[in-house]
């Protein structure tokens, strides 16, 4: 095998066990600054328009959103900042 191809094979290798190696996590973020029952409604859908949200429960009682995503298309980083940019500052709960 010349060693181009040798290269693309081991690239394409890579790409694809690095999808296999992708996994939906569980994550629930405290939530500041839900004071209304409509609250919870703008913190789900800013969620759930981060790029490998699979699903959003948010509750105003906890003050907290449960979010599961795939880690290969986005982190806790890109959930935190979705909800700050939609006025409601959170944080991973720990």
């Amino acid at each position: 095998m010349n060693k181009p191809l040798a290269y693309a094979a081991f690239a394409v290798g890579i790409v694809a066990s690095s999808s296999v190696m992708a996994a939906d996590r569980t994550i629930t973020l405290a939530v500041k600054n839900m004071d209304c029952a409509a609250c919870p409604s703008i913190v789900k859908g800013s969620l759930e328009a981060v790029p490998g949200v699979a699903k959003v429960a948010v509750s105003f009682k906890d003050k907290t959103a449960t979010v599961i995503y795939d880690d290969a298309k986005a982190d806790v980083n890109q959930l935190t900042t979705a909800t700050t940019k939609a006025g409601y500052p959170s944080s991973p709960k720990g």
